[in-house]
């Protein structure tokens, strides 16, 4: 099959994709397992000899009427939206018993990870002890995201060959955290403490993805899955500030002092169950209510497009350049990936097939300005660099900059092109989520080789 066949079968994929969607009948698993069922009907027809378009209409035509799917899909599930309200989400409407042990496999993880996180105080190793070289610190990424790889390895079923894979690189991981003889005030364990968790959430998406991490549409999954656990821990941290504040000051109120309580158990403890119940929230609630995180997207997209244009205009009016202090390119650098983030999850929920919009101008004009921002944060970092050389901070800050800098220039490259009509949307999507894996290698170089190469200074 030719590229031009293959993305004009893409784009009717996508079509129809779009339409099943809009079916809020059919539940997100079961959309997916109907694209699988058409995928490898046009995959039969064409290695049958059948040319692309051929294919896809005579394997559509096979699998029925879409209404009649949808009203099946409904009758045969029609308490099911009630019951997601409140419950785990059945795919059907006995749940199977795999599906009743999901509550409690998930709590039985939360807990593991909260358990997990206090076992190192039986070997005298204090959560508040400074003297210990800051070992949670070093493994925060560890304790936090080993359980939540642990649970989706069982909820996917992945192979032994996965498993192996994820246990090899949290050992990686484990090895770089505590191996290195990096001292609490370097920059190396700054670095490390920084971009470990980002190396092992990218893990953690191999687990999350079933193991076909190189399925484009599986990557995505896990991108949409990425801002929906975010909005669901910050609503849980919240709640348990709240929480918090109340046992506080509920046992102030009778002459007892909880803060040692809610310091070493409540917080830390219930941090690291709130990571598992976060992925657990967003598996049993999808489909049920609209995504929050391209909702957002929708607000925020103007709101920063505006102060970056500011941004640069003050810039250009003041003559003032870009401070590369650490604090500052940290600042910089959390705006960019703000920036990226917008654009991810605006690609995630876009109907591929609709024209190019006001909103997608808008969107150009913010991955236009954020290349320009990050084009002066290069020249500054490169301008301290070679007036006092390289430091372990300074490299990191360029490396990541211009790893920012290939992504924002080829995505603004393949937004003019969608606005103007001449490159498909699904151009974007395949780029953005095959630049993961750059994502993750830097993150793996700065955690496994920076230490040595800046004598873990």
């Amino acid at each position: 099959m030719t590229v031009d066949s293959n993305n004009d079968l893409e784009k009717q994929i996508a079509e129809w994709r779009a339409y099943m969607r809009r079916r809020r009948e059919l539940h997100q698993p079961d959309a997916e397992e109907l694209e699988d069922h058409l995928r490898d009907r046009i995959a039969e027809l064409t290695a049958a000899g059948l040319h692309s378009d051929e294919a896809f209409l005579i394997a559509v035509k096979r699998m029925g009427s879409l209404d009649e799917l949808s009203r099946e899909f409904a009758r045969e599930h029609s308490e099911r939206l009630w019951k997601q309200l409140v419950l785990t989400g059945d795919d059907a409407g006995t749940p199977t018993s795999r599906k009743r042990r999901e509550l409690p496999t998930m709590i039985a993880f939360a807990v593991g990870a909260a358990v997990a996180f206090k076992v190192p105080t039986l070997f005298g190793v204090d959560f508040t002890d400074d003297n210990n070289g800051g070992f949670y610190l070093r493994n925060f990424g560890l304790f936090a995201l080993a359980p939540l790889a642990a649970y989706f390895a069982w909820r996917r079923r992945v192979s032994p060959g996965v498993i192996g894979v994820l246990v090899a690189l949290f050992a990686l991981g484990a090895v770089a955290a505590n191996a290195y003889p990096m001292a609490m005030d370097s920059q190396t364990i700054v670095l490390t403490m920084i971009h470990l968790p980002i190396a092992l959430w990218l893990v953690v998406g191999v687990a999350y993805t079933g193991g076909e991490w190189r399925s484009d549409r599986r990557r995505m999954d896990f991108i949409r899955f990425t801002g929906e656990w975010f909005i669901y821990f910050v609503l849980i941290a919240l709640g348990g500030g709240v929480l918090t504040a109340f046992t506080v000051g509920t046992f102030s109120a009778i002459g007892l002092n909880a803060e040692t309580f809610v310091g070493q158990w409540l917080v830390p403890c219930g941090a690291m169950a709130g990571v598992v119940v976060a992925a657990w929230l967003v598996e049993a609630k999808q489909s049920v209510v609209e995504n929050m995180a391209p909702v957002l997207t929708r607000v925020f997209t103007p709101l920063f497009t505006v102060t970056l244009l500011v941004l640069l205009g003050a810039i250009v009016w003041t003559s003032n350049g870009i401070d590369v202090e650490r604090d500052v390119l940290i600042i910089f650098d959390l705006l960019l990936v703000v920036v990226l983030g917008l654009l991810l999850y605006a690609i995630s929920a876009r109907d591929p097939a609709a024209k190019p919009g006001v909103f997608d101008k808008l969107q150009l004009a913010l991955v236009v300005t954020a290349l320009v921002i990050d084009v002066l944060v290069l020249a500054a970092i490169t301008g301290r660099i070679t007036e006092f050389g390289f430091t372990a901070n300074k490299t990191a800050a360029l490396g990541e900059n211009l790893v920012l800098l290939a992504n924002l220039s080829w995505s603004a490259w393949l937004f003019l092109g969608f606005v103007r009509g001449r490159l498909p949307f699904g151009r974007m999507e395949h780029w953005q989520t095959r630049y993961l894996v750059v994502y993750a290698a830097w993150a793996w170089i700065v955690v496994l080789a920076f230490p040595p190469l800046f004598d873990f200074a």
